[in-house]
């Protein structure tokens, strides 16, 4: 699948990130921003969600008002119904365009990330305003591919553990 041939469907990555790109820890995210979720959720709810196994048993269930599909290698792996079990990120992509989805939205984890990033439209990438020590890290965000077209910021309070950015990225069209 080329990165051009998505025009069909819109594909969206969301993540959540900190300076040094990492965004989690022992497959758990390692903050607390309560805004951060509420964005998330608005912007998820009534679309589906790709994303990997280990990403999938990290929440423990499928996310309400959402389609899960989860890639992985266990042709085994079985999810609620309703949802779906795909074994690559190509067959995810094409499940949303047979069962004619306009949007999806990527949700992780890493290795998820690293393969949808060329397929992409749109990045919504949580910045958090700080460094941390992780094992499961964002690729870089190329500025010669990705544009920069809106952020919003929000500051750290008694919900939010950090200050942070919400940034919308588009992909330069060549």
């Amino acid at each position: 699948m080329s990165p051009k041939s998505n025009l069909i469907l819109k594909i969206s990555i969301i993540v959540a990130k900190s300076l040094n790109n990492v965004i989690g820890k022992d497959n758990q995210l390692i903050w607390r921003l309560s805004s951060d979720m509420k964005l998330f959720k608005g912007k998820t709810t009534g679309f589906p969600i790709i994303m990997g196994r280990k990403t999938y048993e990290s929440m423990g269930k499928p996310l309400p008002n959402r389609i899960s599909i989860v890639i992985t290698r266990n042709k085994e792996y079985q999810l609620p119904e309703g949802h779906f079990v795909v074994h690559s990120l190509e067959e995810a992509i094409q499940l949303c365009i047979s069962r004619k989805f306009d949007q999806v939205f990527i949700i992780g984890g890493a290795e998820i990330y690293q393969q949808a990033l060329p397929l992409c439209d749109e990045l919504l990438v949580t910045e958090i305003n700080v460094e941390l020590q992780g094992d499961a890290f964002f690729p870089e965000i190329d500025s010669e591919i990705w544009e920069r077209i809106s952020e919003v910021h929000f500051q750290k309070d008694e919900k939010n553990d950090y200050d942070f950015d919400f940034v919308t990225y588009k992909k330069i069209q060549s």
